[in-house]
């Protein structure tokens, strides 16, 4: 399935029914009053999270979704039927924005949660409304007032625990093939992951947690440069990122360096993501070069304040260590939202 996360649709609520001009016509009543009804609410249209939706593909090829008017009224006080409001389903993680002024209306974060982003128009009154000691046959009613209508943005933000970030060919991908069920496609040349991934991933006997691998930055990204720009965004709700860094290959021989750069892009795009939690480590010490290499860089980190894990994606060395460090901060987090001080 192609991955899209970013619609921009046309949703319109039903109007309201037309009130009725009625006069009551029975044997024996020859001058019966107004008995015109109320005519129905017209439709709304509402956003509902899923879990069964995993991108924003549906709305490619349908961009107007219109719900349905309420029913006019009629004779006798009968009142129109008012309509269904029509339930569109998102996947769970989206945002609504107006689609002019970038207002955020909802983000849908949780499983069946929903948004009323446009209200159905509420039904005329009938001619019964509006009789009068003073003028008993009112001749009119009201129409139903108009609904909602609007364009809106639907923005997808993947809802992980974690976010791997690092330069193309890194071995983000390998790394989450092998913690979790996730297969994305592995080569050996840079950009082949060109959508985001997720995978769940279960470590000792801790509760699980979502790691999410995203396309590899380049220098310049926060500017429009390579791929990974276009998918930051979905690690924007992560509580943790894991920085994978690879010096086996130019340009990136220089770890140091190499952990500047992306946080600089990072920085760039959106400085709250410097805030979050990150673990730094380094992948390929299966290749002796690297191994060679890596004490050094651990010595500079260090030196820096920073602790550099090594690890082999390929191989599985090291990859423990990361994962204890993982769930030690991921766990820390939801306990404290689930317990705050």
């Amino acid at each position: 399935m192609k991955f899209i996360d970013e619609a921009k649709i046309y949703i319109k609520a039903g109007h309201g029914g037309q009130g009725c001009v009625s006069f009551r016509r029975e044997k024996f009543v020859p001058r019966g009053g107004p008995d015109g009804g109320d005519g129905g609410k017209g439709g709304d249209v509402i956003f509902r999270a899923t879990e069964k939706h995993r991108t924003l593909l549906d709305f490619k090829y349908r961009q107007h979704h219109i719900a349905k008017n309420g029913g006019h009224g009629s004779g006798n006080n009968r009142t129109g039927r008012s309509a269904a409001d029509l339930i569109i389903s998102v996947p769970v993680g989206t945002v609504i924005k107006d689609a002019e002024t970038q207002e955020v209306f909802a983000d849908l974060s949780q499983v069946s949660q929903i948004h009323v982003a446009a209200r159905g128009g509420i039904g005329g009154k009938g001619n019964a409304h509006f009789a009068t000691s003073t003028h008993q046959t009112p001749r009119f009613a009201q129409d139903g007032m108009e609904g909602e209508e609007r364009w809106v943005l639907l923005e997808l933000k993947l809802l992980a625990d974690v976010g791997i970030v690092g330069f193309p060919n890194a071995g983000k991908s390998t790394f989450i093939s092998r913690v979790s069920a996730a297969k994305p496609k592995i080569a050996d040349y840079p950009f082949t992951t060109l959508t985001p991934h997720l995978g769940v991933v279960k470590h000792a006997k801790a509760p699980s947690f979502v790691i999410a691998d995203i396309p590899g930055l380049i220098s310049g990204a926060h500017q429009g440069m390579g791929m990974g720009i276009n998918f930051l965004k979905h690690i924007e709700r992560t509580s943790v990122l894991l920085h994978i860094i690879d010096v086996s290959a130019e340009p990136y021989t220089d770890a140091w360096e190499n952990y500047k750069a992306i946080n600089n892009e990072l920085g760039l795009y959106n400085p709250s993501l410097l805030q979050k939690p990150q673990i730094v480590a380094l992948n390929k010490i299966d290749l002796p070069p690297v191994r060679e290499k890596a004490k050094k860089e651990v010595a500079l980190f260090k030196k820096n304040g920073i602790m550099l894990f090594e690890f082999s994606a390929v191989t599985g060395e090291g990859i423990s260590k990361i994962l204890n460090k993982i769930v030690s901060i991921v766990h820390k987090k939801k306990r404290y939202e689930k317990y705050p001080p």
